[in-house]
């Protein structure tokens, strides 16, 4: 074991197929949660902008889901929705999505200023259409900002599900770790962190060609406070 070197590179290459369906299933797995959550999320942030008394209550839900450790939540999920199956990994990060998305929209939505609102009120815009061209492409920046840190969230919790029989890239470290095998190990962690920033990077690149404006006014920022220091 001592003479074990970190990684065994002639393992990697034999193993590139089996990594890459592991990376692929890891995707799925992570990502698809955090896509039904935004979906979720949007109309929800909605009605809690729209009635502010019940955007406490819903965030207060939430957080208390967020705090739940992943396994406990696999292990009372498993008599309703099977041992490895997607269903049981995918519900409790859809939650911890929710928990993120949710106050980032409400956030977004509250940062559009009044009078772009009354504006696009007396252009003749009626609710729903300035909710769509007006108040939602204003709040994207806040939005696509909490899919980041969910989605980032997301990749690095789905390997937990590994103990349960469907993780991804988790049974990477399981396999490492009984095997007392390092290479399994490394490569799993450079690939859920390779994973984690190109789905980083896909959002920055989405933020720039749905909301342009918001690099300018990022840039702007940056200008006023070197500019005061």
């Amino acid at each position: 074991m001592t003479d074990e070197p970190l990684v065994r590179w002639g393992w990697i290459g034999s193993h590139l197929a089996y990594l890459r369906d592991l990376t692929l299933d890891h995707a799925v797995i992570a990502l698809v949660p955090v896509l039904i959550a935004l979906v979720i999320a949007v109309p929800l942030g909605l009605l809690c902008t729209r009635f502010p008394r019940l955007y406490q209550p819903v965030a207060l839900v939430f957080n208390v889901v967020y705090a739940l450790p992943g396994v406990a939540v696999f292990v009372v999920l498993i008599p309703y929705t099977g041992l490895a199956t997607r269903t049981t990994v995918m519900i409790p990060l859809t939650c911890y999505a929710l928990a993120v998305l949710v106050p980032a929209t409400v956030d977004g939505l509250r940062a559009v200023p009044e009078a772009l609102r009354q504006s696009a009120t007396a252009m003749g815009y009626g609710p729903w259409r300035r909710l769509a061209a007006v108040e939602l492409p204003a709040a994207v920046s806040y939005v696509v900002a909490g899919l980041r840190v969910a989605a980032v969230s997301s990749i690095s919790l789905a390997a937990v599900g590994a103990l349960i029989g469907r993780g991804g890239l988790g049974y990477l470290f399981i396999d490492g770790f009984q095997r007392t095998f390092p290479t399994p190990i490394v490569a799993g962690i450079v690939l859920v962190a390779a994973l984690a920033l190109v789905t980083d990077l896909a959002l920055v690149l989405a933020l720039r060609l749905l909301a342009p404006w918001a690099a300018h006014e990022r840039r702007a920022t940056r200008r006023q406070r070197g500019a005061t220091q």
